[in-house]
């Protein structure tokens, strides 16, 4: 290639206006992911490719998805082994209520928002230049799964709340307020699964400890009675 042909095709990879992400956002995401140790999980998996394209279901997968599963399988596996099948149904119930709820947001923005694009005559969403985050991910149970699907909702929402800020039909104050419940309920999720998990593991550490039978116990009347601590304290 002769001297000016190569100028001619440097100029025309010039004439880029921005440059643009290549992945190196994906990697930063990832590279704070905390580690979730699986080894003591024994279950089979249901691999499924998940894609996110927004910065905040990104880093809100990484962070939280791991350990819910992992929080999750303690409390409907585990917790089993030792504890009444109705005690543990009564806090996967809980679990499940944040779920639904949190679902049940992100649904009624999905429609709000489809409804202003119709009103306004919006015909085209606003997309992200940076590369989309492609996974495969192992879901042990239907609680992952239901959070799996929560984290793609809500990755559904963040462009159309964007797409209605550009077109002013929502302020940014507005938009950002949307975003911040959203992540907020995410969250509440999986910190609700951290809690609940906590409060089985007391249980059946107390089980493991409690004192001697009445007629093995030493005489001591000014020791109480140990505490049992509820898993849904």
């Amino acid at each position: 290639m002769g001297a000016v042909e190569a100028h001619e095709e440097r100029d025309m990879t010039d004439t880029k206006m921005v440059v643009t992400d290549l992945g190196e956002a994906n990697a930063r995401i990832l590279a704070k992911e905390v580690k979730a140790d699986f080894r003591r999980v024994e279950q089979a998996s249901v691999k499924l490719m998940t894609h996110f394209t927004s910065a905040e279901a990104k880093r809100l997968f990484v962070r939280f998805f791991s350990t819910l599963q992992l929080n999750s399988h303690f409390v409907s596996v585990i917790a089993r082994t030792k504890l009444k099948h109705e005690d543990v149904e009564r806090v996967e119930a809980l679990l499940r209520g944040k779920l639904g709820t949190a679902t049940e947001e992100l649904n009624k923005a999905i429609d709000g928002a489809e409804a202003l694009f119709k009103v306004n005559g919006i015909t085209s969403l606003a997309t992200y230049d940076t590369k989309a985050l492609e996974i495969e991910v192992g879901v042990i149970s239907s609680t992952g799964r239901r959070y799996l699907e929560l984290l793609n909702k809500f990755d559904q929402v963040m462009p159309l709340l964007q797409t209605l800020e550009i077109h002013e039909v929502i302020t940014a104050r507005e938009a950002d307020i949307q975003r911040a419940g959203f992540k907020r309920a995410i969250r509440g999720v999986a910190v609700a699964a951290r809690n609940l998990a906590t409060g089985l593991r007391r249980r059946m550490n107390a089980m493991g400890t409690q004192d001697p039978a009445p007629e093995h116990r030493s005489e001591n009347p000014a020791k109480g009675p140990a505490r049992q601590d509820n898993a849904l304290d």
